[in-house]
């Protein structure tokens, strides 16, 4: 449903499906693994990857309200978020952890929300932690003259938004018989597996420290399609140490992969799925004659 003077949002002419590239890597070729990327990166030059995949439904389900949206001063979901609200002409509002930030000038990644039109609303970190309770939410929400504003979680990530990510396993069915993906909340992963075919596993490389996401994720599954879909999976060991960390190691690793194939590599999310992915086939765990499928879900920023 759309608003009158809200464009569809197929006037965005997102590309779907996504294409779905191989690549030949000798990491995994001497293990018999086949290594596809799925290319959600090219989805919209604006809301790329998973960020389509999660905002859309959730912009149709805003029906032209003010958008209210959560995230830190890097956050990738804070920019699509501003970039869909200026292309739609949507008021959004994103409340940024960290009321420190205030008095600071604004880092590349919020002056492009701002620029966009963002209203950005800087809360205390004991503050944002408790975002998800009715008091405390209200709160903010007060606070930030957004009262009657349609709520977006953190990292996009609700029923409406797996919902929505179902389509990208859906998109990979019979493709290969893993399909990787990089968890920041687990809602990507939550839709993927659900869109799977029967046969088909998906695994979760999450980013942030903690072990927290797969009953996230499984919440995630309740609420959307009232309890567990699909074959999933996650692999903790890839995180390099917390949100927005890539040490000289990781780094030098994207460079690498970059220059063998001609891809730029998203540090904060798609460097550690493929990282964790090499680190998975030089173990053994793909089995040989597996295709794998990485879903890469950004590009770098700016």
């Amino acid at each position: 449903m759309t608003s009158p003077g809200l464009p569809g949002l197929a006037a965005l002419r997102p590309r779907l499906p996504s294409p779905v590239q191989e690549v030949v890597d000798g990491r995994f070729a001497r293990r018999g693994v086949r290594l596809l990327l799925k290319r959600d990166d090219l989805i919209h030059p604006e809301l790329i990857g998973n960020k389509w995949r999660k905002l859309a439904p959730n912009l149709a389900a805003a029906d032209g309200r003010t958008v209210v949206t959560f995230g830190g001063a890097w956050s990738n979901h804070l920019r699509a978020t501003a970039a869909a609200g200026r292309l739609l002409g949507i008021p959004t509002v994103g409340v940024v952890r960290g009321d420190e930030l205030a008095g600071r000038p604004l880092n590349p990644s919020l002056a492009r929300c701002a620029a966009d039109g963002m209203r950005l609303h800087f809360v205390d970190r004991a503050t944002y932690r408790r975002k998800s309770e009715p008091g405390p939410l209200s709160g903010i929400l007060r606070a930030a003259d957004a009262e009657d504003a349609y709520v977006v979680p953190e990292g996009g990530s609700n029923a409406e938004a797996v919902r929505g990510c179902r389509a990208l396993g859906a998109e990979l069915r019979g493709r290969a018989g893993v399909v990787a993906v990089a968890c920041g909340t687990g809602g990507t992963l939550a839709g993927l597996a659900a869109g799977l075919a029967p046969g088909q596993r998906a695994l979760g490389v999450p980013v942030l420290k903690g072990g927290f996401l797969a009953a996230d994720t499984e919440a995630l599954q309740r609420q959307a399609f009232g309890g567990p879909r699909g074959d999933w999976s996650m692999d903790d060991r890839f995180h390099f140490g917390g949100y927005a960390r890539v040490p000289a190691e990781l780094d030098a690793f994207a460079a690498d992969f970059e220059d063998r194939h001609g891809l730029p590599v998203e540090r904060l999310y798609v460097a550690k799925l493929l990282y964790g992915l090499v680190a998975l086939a030089e173990e053994g765990a793909f089995p040989r004659g597996t295709t794998v499928a990485a879903v890469v879900t950004g590009r770098p920023f700016p």
